[in-house]
């Protein structure tokens, strides 16, 4: 068979060398508990071994990305608890997501931990906040706010501020921004001017709405998310009987991602623990992702400082992807900056040799799709599962192509970011009708040509849909059909790992597994944002529209928020366990202007690049960003392409230091705004277009994107004059400013 896309076939996992270690991920899925505290060490590396071996003080893991970290703070707490030394009640497990505490729940389960509490900061905090609520405050506990976005477009209204679609949702992002870095209505701009934040509107306004927004709230007698927190803190800060009583209860706190705690988060985990130092913490600043949140990884950072007698453990080895992925992953943080950078952890990978990763240009999105659906189809066909496949975007709205992309392949897909799997509607029906056969056993008609427990349960979802071939297409009915199908695969898996095992059986593991919510694998191909990837991995993944302006994306300015999406990207890159392609496109659609270039973060490590100021990474050729060789002026010899290397002669092509036929670089949506700019001061002066700057000018600025008044005159076309007079308006532009009507005007007069 043809290897797909040109990468050879997968080859079998390894093992550790030293430890019989296989990857934590590739575990069995009903393994046997271990017989004893002891058995729960085998088959851990030597690092994980000491974190599960430190059970007194406090600890801080730092983990790699796939190297086992919830594997071994999960047999760190079940060594704990099978070893006498932990009591299962008094462990309390948080991390940031409902799926990764049911993982960890399931995890503890299969280890022989059940009775250890693994829940979200949030799930955790409530469930205080209801039980004291009535001796704390009294009465009930007012009622839960699923959504706010409804009640602050009505704060809006009421203070007479206008909000579309999008600046609705930016302003709640806003608030629960500020909540959780507990930044008051009234501080809010103070905090917004000296933390220099990017506020989506005024922030005088944003106070209001925000004010209002607190408002209604108190008088419907609501709470949403962040006050869950922010009440439980107060109540624990307020009432110290109430804080002992916590404290009794939990004696040991384990968190994971520890990167992401936000500052109300940390405010209540210290609560939890008094003067006690009984932590164990685990995270890697470089995949610190949500800082629009209030995440960061200060505390991570911090840690030994404020416990200095701390055990410090690292991860390096990854068990998850081949050494082609970890050297692109390395690669990419090499060039990183920043204090989080600083603590980066070089991984070194376990497992064979793999296909080197995939760089591939296009002509147009719709092309990228297609040919992302291509490769897809050819994996599947070379034997890789769909639901061992994963393409990743930047924003959600980039999904509808890849969508219709697979669905014309005749590729099953699901999205991430649906409805938890226990709560889908034909699950639930589903779970119905196998307690129902259970309960009615030889009773059913239903069963009386089934034999054995996988064909019960198809005989039973058979009647809900399930069929032995999905349905054709994509839309509800597959959708409907996967979920179904997945409750098959799960009942062939049980009885496999449990000979004999009875439909009642089944629907006891379903109920636990409900509860857990740790939901079986959906076949299909997972469509995510690189945000909700977070915490997942496949064999294959195909990281789509790396261009600039959405890798960075474009709205990230300053230098953090740029190292952020390069940590965005890291974490889309880890995803792979063998398969890795990375894709980009030259223009939006079929004809457009081919303008676009791929993501800077890619200099220096896709094949041809060059890395400006990197450490370490380097190519010959290609695209340079940046003023480059045409940063200053006087004899320098022949002007040569930036892309291919050819010497100039054409005074068109000199202004740009490119062939008019290589790639554009260029930011198309800021040559249109420089255009526009252009028009208007043309016309204050009185005087044609190319007088201000020519188009050729124009596309050399939106190719360079100047940060300086130097970078700037280094462009051809741009003289001292026309520096002092349009410079000022110019820079403002290509740093993503509102300029006005007349500045170039003021700059004369200066």
């Amino acid at each position: 068979m043809r290897p797909p896309c040109g990468q050879p076939p997968r080859p079998p996992l390894p093992t550790w060398q030293h430890g019989g270690v296989t990857a934590a991920t590739h575990s069995s899925l009903f393994p046997q508990v271990p017989e004893s505290a002891d058995a729960v060490l085998d088959g851990l590396d030597p690092e994980q071994r000491e974190v599960a071996m430190a059970l007194h003080g406090p600890v801080c893991v730092l983990a790699g990305a796939g190297t086992g970290k919830t594997r071994a703070i999960t047999h760190r707490i079940a060594y704990g608890v099978r070893a006498g030394i932990l009591q299962p009640a008094s462990v309390l497990a948080v991390t940031f997501t409902n799926r990764a505490a049911g993982e960890m729940r399931g995890r503890l389960r299969q280890l022989g931990a059940g009775g250890v509490q693994a829940r979200t900061f949030h799930s955790a905090a409530l469930r205080q906040l209801q039980y004291f609520w009535p001796k704390a405050v009294g009465g009930d506990l007012p009622r839960l706010l699923e959504r706010k976005v409804q009640l602050v477009a009505e704060a809006a209204a009421r203070c007479r501020i206008r909000l579309d679609r999008n600046e609705l949702r930016d302003v709640t992002s806003e608030i629960e921004w500020s909540k959780v870095t507990q930044t008051v209505p009234a501080d809010y701009p103070a905090v917004v001017a000296k933390t220099q934040r990017d506020a989506p509107r005024d922030p005088a306004e944003i106070s209001q709405i925000y004010a209002m927004y607190e408002q209604l709230k108190r008088d419907r007698s609501l709470i949403d998310f962040e006050d869950v927190l922010l009440l439980t803190v107060a109540i624990l800060q307020d009432r110290h009987d109430i804080a002992d009583h916590v404290r009794r209860q939990y004696q040991h706190f384990v968190v994971d991602e520890y990167q992401d705690v936000s500052p109300l988060q940390q405010r209540l985990l210290d609560l939890w623990l008094g003067d006690r130092d009984t932590l164990c913490v685990v995270g890697d600043a470089s995949q610190t992702i949500y800082s629009f949140t209030g995440a960061t990884p200060d505390h991570l950072l911090n840690f030994r400082t404020r416990h200095p007698n701390a055990t410090v453990v690292k991860l390096i080895r990854d068990y998850r992807s081949t050494p082609q992925v970890v050297h692109l992953a390395n690669g990419l943080l090499g060039q990183a900056r920043g204090r989080a950078a600083e603590h980066r952890l070089e991984l070194v990978s376990q497992r064979e040799p793999g296909p080197e990763p995939v760089y591939t240009e296009y002509a147009d999105e719709p092309a990228e799709a297609e040919g992302t659906a291509r490769c897809i189809r050819d994996l599947i066909a070379a034997g890789v599962p769909a639901g061992e496949i994963a393409v990743l975007y930047r924003v959600n709205s980039q999904s509808e192509v890849y969508e219709q992309a697979l669905a014309d392949a005749g590729v099953p897909y699901q999205l991430r970011g649906a409805e938890r799997f226990f709560e889908r509607a034909e699950v639930r029906e589903a779970g119905i009708a196998l307690r129902g056969a259970a309960r009615a056993g030889g009773n059913d008609s239903l069963l009386d040509d089934a034999e054995g427990l996988p064909a019960e349960v198809r005989a039973v979802l058979s009647t809900k849909g399930w069929t032995t071939e999905p349905p054709a297409g994509s839309g509800a009915v597959r959708d409907r059909w996967e979920s179904l199908a997945a409750l098959v695969r799960l009942a062939e898996d049980f009885e496999q790992a449990k000979p004999g095992a009875t439909l009642s059986d089944l629907v006891a593991e379903l109920d636990e597994r409900a509860a857990a919510q740790h939901a079986p694998t959906v076949q299909g191909v997972t469509l995510a944002s690189l945000h909700s990837a977070k915490g997942l991995e496949w064999d294959a993944v195909f990281l789509v529209g790396l261009n600039e302006g959405m890798m960075p994306i474009t709205y990230a300015k300053t230098d953090e928020q740029i190292e952020e999406e390069r940590r965005l990207l890291y974490v889309g890159v880890t995803r792979a366990r063998f398969h890795l392609s990375l894709s980009w496109s030259l223009s939006r659609s079929p004809g457009g202007r081919a303008g676009r270039r791929p993501s800077r973060f890619l200099n220096g490590l896709r094949p041809g690049s060059v890395a400006l100021g990197t450490r370490g990474a380097a190519g010959g050729g290609g695209i340079e960003r940046g003023p480059g060789p045409v940063a200053k002026r006087g004899r320098r010899g022949p002007a040569r392409c930036r892309v291919c290397g050819k010497t100039l002669t054409d005074a068109g092509e000199m202004k740009l230091m490119r062939c008019d036929d290589c790639p554009s670089d260029m930011d198309e949506a800021l040559y249109e705004r420089l255009r526009d700019w252009r028009a208007v001061r043309a016309k204050e002066i009185g005087q044609p277009t190319y007088c201000v700057f020519t188009d050729k000018t124009l596309m050399a600025i939106a190719e360079a994107v100047p940060g300086s008044a130097g970078e700037l005159a280094g462009i051809s076309g741009v003289g001292a004059r026309k520096l002092d007079r349009f410079g000022t308006a110019v820079l403002a532009i290509c740093a993503g400013e509102t300029v006005e009507e007349g500045l170039g005007e003021a700059v004369d007069e200066v």
